[in-house]
This record gives C-alpha cells, structure tokens and sequence, in this order.
C-alpha cells in the first residue's frame, strides 16, 4: 500500500520560508528510513511538503517528524526577531 500527503504551509515573511526551507532540504536527501521520502518546493510564499510512504504509520511519522521541524525553526526564528 502507498500512502501520500501534501501540505502547502503560507509563510508571512519571506525569511522565515528561506531559513525553513534550507533547514529541511538537506533532510529530504538522506531519508532516515526507506518506508517514506518527503520533497520540499517553495513557490513565492508557500512551502509544499509531498510525503510518499509505505504505510500510513511511515506517513504520520514522517508527517510528524517534518511538522516539528518547521515550528521548531520557525519558534527558534521569531525568537530571535524579538530579542
């Protein structure tokens, strides 16, 4: 079974999207598992995220794990911009 997802996140800031997308693509080339792959692409203010696993289990971690990753950065981020 194949199972798929795609998530467009809208970012308000260019800088926030640049650091984020640097941030993941890196990830999407050494997969930490052969059960799922994940392509980032920017397109003018959208992030787009397209997960292809396995199984679903394989897809809500990787769902998971990238989603973390991103309010991660992007916590990290506006931390910064308020100091």
């Amino acid at each position: 079974m194949r199972a798929t997802a795609t998530v467009r996140l809208k970012f308000p800031k260019e800088e926030q999207l640049s650091a984020i997308f640097k941030a993941l693509e890196p990830e999407t080339r050494s997969a930490s598992t052969s059960r799922s792959s994940v392509t980032v692409e920017r397109d003018g203010d959208t992030l787009t995220l397209i997960f292809k696993a396995s199984d679903t289990s394989a897809l809500r971690a990787a769902l998971n794990s990238y989603l973390h990753w991103i309010r991660l950065t992007r916590d990290v981020l506006e931390s910064i911009e308020t100091s």
